[in-house]
């Protein structure tokens, strides 16, 4: 089981573009098309699946949403920022 974070450490470890909105991690990510942010929203899924850990995604026409939380300890863990550099890294690679 992973601890939860607390408020000062996410601040401290949240990769830029992300915030805390309560109990999740959120970012949104903007898209020239519709299909890009389906493409996004995909590779997102396979990082997901890979580290089971399974986010929250949204996709609107211009924008994917991603919410990560770790609902079986009941808030924002180490999973959840260590998902997040993981997105980051594939979106800016």
């Amino acid at each position: 089981m992973a601890d939860i974070l607390s408020d000062e450490e996410i601040e401290a470890q949240l990769p830029a573009e992300w915030a805390q909105d309560g109990d999740e991690i959120v970012r949104t990510y903007e898209f020239d098309d519709y299909l890009r942010g389906v493409n996004f929203a995909q590779m997102v899924g396979e990082i997901a699946e890979s580290q089971f850990h399974h986010p929250e995604i949204v996709i609107r026409y211009s924008e994917v949403e991603i919410r990560l939380t770790s609902h079986e300890e009941g808030g924002i863990t180490d999973d959840d920022i260590e998902m997040a550099e993981l997105i980051e890294s594939e979106r800016n690679a």
